[in-house]
């Protein structure tokens, strides 16, 4: 394992390795922006060289998809707290969508990979088994009643998750236009979506 530098503590496994990159790179984003900080910043912040760096990490944008997967959770946490106020199965799906539209590339670490023009990247971790995974749980973890609308297991949260995510990642990358508003996006989404999720 390369544990050449590190202030001198080296780390004790790969995975130690690998989260102390991802420290040194949040914390370069946080203090010079997304735009300033180089390969050689994060490599200076971990106390390694480049060489260490790229063993873990093959280029920026790797990097940068597990800065945007470490905030997850915090951004998950973020969305199921807005979505609670929702009150049927319709409202809340389609308030996910118009909701991660406009937070994302506002997210000062989930929208990493789309300042960075990442977004085959950017894509390729939402479309992710763990992304849909992390969708279906703040669905289910909402206070509505999904199986009022058939949707009575983990496997239906999921593939609802899937849909979803997959709807606003389309709107991410390839905006209306002229740009909608989120009432316009709203009505959209609830036109097509909403029949699926009402009795």
């Amino acid at each position: 394992m390369g544990y050449h530098g590190w202030q001198g503590n080296p780390p004790g496994t790969e995975n130690e390795a690998r989260r102390r990159i991802v420290e040194a790179a949040t914390a370069c984003i946080d203090r010079l922006g997304l735009a300033k900080t180089s390969l050689s910043d994060i490599a200076t912040e971990a106390g390694v060289t480049r060489q260490t760096v790229y063993r873990y990490f093959p280029s920026l944008a790797d990097i940068l998809t597990a800065v945007a997967e470490a905030g997850a959770e915090e951004f998950a946490e973020r969305m199921e707290h807005h979505l609670a106020s929702f009150e049927t199965p319709e409202e809340a799906a389609v308030e996910s969508v118009v909701w991660a539209v406009r937070t994302i590339p506002q997210e000062p670490y989930m929208g990493l990979l789309l300042q960075a023009g990442e977004t085959d990247s950017f894509t390729a971790g939402v479309t992710s088994p763990l992304s849909f995974s992390l969708g279906a749980r703040i669905l289910g973890n909402l206070p509505v009643n999904w199986s009022a609308v058939g949707v009575t297991t983990d496997a239906d949260l999921r593939s609802l998750a899937e849909i979803l995510m997959r709807l606003f990642i389309s709107f991410l990358r390839y905006p209306s236009t002229p740009p909608l508003t989120d009432d316009q996006l709203r009505a959209l989404v609830r036109r097509w979506i909403g029949p699926a999720l009402r009795r």
